[in-house]
C-alpha cells in the first residue's frame, strides 16, 4: 500500500469544479433525481463500481424518481465510507462565485463536501484504501435516503458524515424533537363570542405554557433550544376559529421523553400534542491533534448505525447554510480534501 501522496494527486479531481456542477443541479428535497444521476455517472466514470438505491417520493411537487449513490470497490467491503446528503434546502439559488468564495444554494450544505470527499475518497484508493462513498435523498426533511441506506449496509468499520463544521471534529450532534400542537373549537360569528369557542384562543395559550417549559441543559454540549416556527388556523377576523395548528422544533442535548412528558402536561386539555419526528441526540469521537466543536444541529447519522463508527466532519459554516447568502470558501473545501484524508489514514493504520 502506498500510503503517501501529493498534493498533484489529492487534486486528480476538482473539488471546486464539481462543487460548481453539483450546485447547478436543483436538488431541493425531493426533487433530488437530476443531480443523483449526474453523481453517478461522474463515479462510474472514475471507475467506481456504483449503486443506485432508491427513496420513496412524496408529493411535494415532484414526481420523478430519487436515489442514494453509493460508490465503492468493485469486489468485497469498503473499510470507510464518506457520506453527506445530496438535497438541500428551497429555494433554489444559482452558483456564482469571486476570487476567494463559491455561493449559491448548498455550496456548503452539502454539495461542497461531496466534492471534498469525492477527491479524498480518490485519492485514498489510488493509496491502496478501501473507500466507499455515499450520498443520500432527503436528509433536510426526514432523513428517508438514510433510512433506505442502513437497510443495505456494505460492511465499513468507519463512517465519516460530512456537515458543515468549519473542518472540524464534532463531539456530539443534537437530536430533533418535532412537536405539532393542534387545538380545536367551534365556529361561530365574533360578535357573539358566547356561542363559540376559539381554538386560536386556546392554542395561544397552549404555546405560551410550552414555552415556559425548562428544557434541559446538557454540561460540555449546552441547552436544547425550541423554535416554533409554523402557525396556522382561522378562517377571518370576524369569525370565531374552530381549528389551529403550530409546529414546533425542538433541539435535544439529551433523551427526548423528559420534554415530551413536560409539553403534556403544560397543554393540558388546551389542545392535542403530536410528536411527528424524534431523531436522537449523539455522542461521537473526537482525535488527538484535531480541533473539535458541538454540532447543535441534527444530522443523518442516527440512521446510519449499521455503517460503521461515525464521525462528523466538513467544510463550510453552518452559520451560512440555509440562507440566502449561502458561501464556502474555496480554500476550506481545499484544506477539507486533505483533511478527510489525514483522518481517513489516521482510522485505518
Amino acid at each position: 500500500m502506498n500510503s503517501t501522496i501529493t498534493k498533484q494527486d489529492l487534486l486528480k479531481i476538482d473539488p471546486l469544479a464539481l462543487t460548481r456542477q453539483l450546485v447547478e443541479i436543483d436538488s431541493t428535497t425531493y426533487c433530488e433525481g437530476a443531480a443523483c444521476d449526474f453523481l453517478a455517472e461522474f463515479l462510474e466514470g472514475r471507475g467506481w463500481a456504483v449503486e443506485k438505491m432508491s427513496v420513496p417520493q412524496a408529493d411535494e411537487g415532484c414526481d420523478g424518481p430519487r436515489w442514494n449513490v453509493y460508490a465503492g470497490p468493485a469486489e468485497g467491503s469498503p473499510e470507510l465510507v464518506f457520506s453527506t446528503h445530496i438535497d438541500t434546502v428551497p429555494p433554489y439559488i444559482p452558483f456564482r462565485e469571486d476570487e476567494e468564495f463559491l455561493y449559491g444554494r448548498g455550496v456548503c450544505d452539502a454539495k461542497g463536501i461531496i466534492a471534498a470527499q469525492t477527491a479524498a475518497a480518490d485519492a485514498l484508493r489510488a493509496m491502496g484504501f478501501r473507500i466507499g462513498l455515499l450520498f443520500v435523498s432527503g436528509e433536510e426533511r426526514d432523513s428517508a435516503g438514510a433510512k433506505v441506506a442502513n437497510e443495505h449496509p456494505k460492511g465499513s468499520r468507519f463512517l465519516i458524515n460530512g456537515e458543515p463544521t468549519d473542518n472540524r471534529l464534532a463531539l456530539s450532534s443534537n437530536g430533533a424533537l418535532r412537536v405539532a400542537v393542534r387545538a380545536s373549537g367551534v365556529m361561530a360569528h365574533s360578535a357573539y363570542p358566547e356561542l363559540g369557542d376559539s381554538a386560536i384562543h386556546k392554542l395561544v395559550q397552549a404555546l405560551d405554557k410550552i414555552l415556559d417549559v425548562e428544557l434541559p441543559v446538557t454540561e460540555g454540549v449546552g441547552p436544547s433550544t425550541l423554535n416554533i416556527g409554523k402557525i396556522h388556523g382561522g378562517h377571518a377576523p370576524n369569525v370565531i376559529a374552530d381549528k389551529a395548528e403550530a409546529h414546533i422544533l425542538t433541539r435535544l442535548v439529551g433523551p427526548s421523553e423528559p420534554i415530551r412528558k413536560a409539553f403534556q402536561e403544560a397543554v393540558g386539555e388546551l389542545a392535542e400534542v403530536d410528536f411527528t419526528l424524534d431523531i436522537p441526540f449523539v455522542r461521537l469521537r473526537g482525535m488527538q491533534g484535531l480541533p473539535t466543536m458541538i454540532a447543535k444541529f441534527t444530522t443523518d447519522i442516527p440512521w446510519l448505525t449499521k455503517w460503521g463508527e461515525p464521525l462528523l466532519l466538513g467544510p463550510g459554516s453552518i452559520h451560512v447554510a440555509h440562507t440566502p447568502n449561502e458561501r464556502i470558501a474555496k480554500k476550506e473545501i481545499l484544506e477539507a480534501v486533505e483533511l478527510y484524508v489525514q483522518v481517513a489514514k489516521n482510522l485505518l493504520a
